[in-house]
């Protein structure tokens, strides 16, 4: 009688299993199929339609977004890979202007049904010229793209971030061509639309540029691009790493500095040094001019103004000072 056996132990007189092996079968069924398909690579997955998404858009000549298909036959354009600093420059004007001085835009687009006026003719020839995709878009997508009080007139531009002066490079480039320099200087202007604004007042009235500070001071953003109307194409901007010091340096090359202050010793209309090099600093609305930007002025200057209104904004304060100088220099 055989004894029994431990439980789960295996008789080594039986054969596991039947006679005739069947595994086999299964494992040729597997040969061929090679390893399992990375993620991407299966069109069901989401991985794969993210990446055949992709290679859409990358096809239609830019790394767009869902709603934005090529047109003007830049389909098979390959495009420049885009940087996450990019700014979006909005508006009829603006993205002409930054066309006509060649700024290096990766992408323009165009929304669906737009009208079709000169400059938007004139846009759609000059990126067609330089090899600039053309992107036809919906508008509720160039909405999301200017913005939430963006005006995009159904045109926007991609261009890389802003490419600032150093501003002894400035200065010495205006004496080079033998102009007389009218610089502005912000001290403390943190709207990015007061900056465009006065970047475009300064164009307007013969300036040759500003100078903003590094820190504590609105950049030239896709705002200030707006509200420059396209001026910051052709209006230099330089960064000081330090603003006092920057001033102090051009006083001793003979510009004069003049800052902007309602409680200045000279009135605008007495201003006798505005045919001299000078650059004038604006302050920040709520605080004004800093103490030593102040003490470094070769005068504090203030604009006669109505006694029921307190204070003028920075970019309209920078406006009527550039209007009352280049007034006085053209009269001389």
């Amino acid at each position: 009688m055989a004894k029994p056996g431990r439980p789960g132990a295996r008789n080594p007189g039986k054969k596991k299993g039947p006679l005739k092996g069947t595994g086999g079968h299964s494992r040729k069924a597997l040969e061929g199929r090679g390893p399992t398909p990375k993620a991407e690579d299966r069109a069901w997955h989401p991985a794969g339609k993210r990446k055949a998404a992709q290679e859409r858009y990358a096809a239609a000549g830019g790394k767009a977004k869902p709603g934005v298909r090529a047109v003007g036959g830049n389909a098979n354009r390959k495009s420049p890979k885009a940087a996450d600093d990019t700014e979006t420059v909005t508006g009829r004007n603006s993205v002409l202007e930054a066309l006509r001085a060649k700024i290096p835009a990766t992408a323009m687009y165009i929304a669906q049904r737009v009208e079709m006026d000169d400059r938007v003719k004139e846009m759609l020839s000059i990126a067609t010229n330089r090899g600039i995709p053309v992107l036809e878009v919906t508008r509720p997508e160039l909405d999301r793209m200017a913005g939430f009080d963006g005006v995009h007139q159904g045109v926007a531009l991609k261009v890389p971030p802003y490419a600032y002066a150093h501003p002894q490079d400035l200065l010495e480039q205006i004496i080079d061509r033998g102009e007389v320099p009218l610089l502005v200087a912000l001290d403390g202007v943190t709207d990015p639309r007061n900056l465009g604004a006065i970047i475009r007042s300064t164009g307007a009235f013969g300036g040759q540029g500003l100078i903003i500070p590094q820190r504590r001071s609105a950049s030239v953003n896709s705002a200030a691009w707006k509200t420059s109307a396209g001026a910051a194409a052709r209006i230099p901007v330089a960064l000081a790493a330090n603003l006092t010091a920057t001033l102090k340096e051009f006083k001793k090359q003979g510009v004069f500095v003049l800052g902007l202050d309602g409680d200045g010793d000279v009135s605008l209309p007495a201003l006798e040094l505005a045919d001299r090099p000078v650059v004038i600093v604006v302050g920040s609305e709520g605080k004004g001019l800093s103490r030593l930007v102040t003490e470094t002025c070769d005068q504090v200057v203030s604009i006669p103004i109505s006694t029921a209104t307190e204070s003028l904004n920075a970019g309209i304060a920078a406006s009527v000072a550039l209007y009352q100088v280049s007034t006085l220099r053209n009269a001389g």
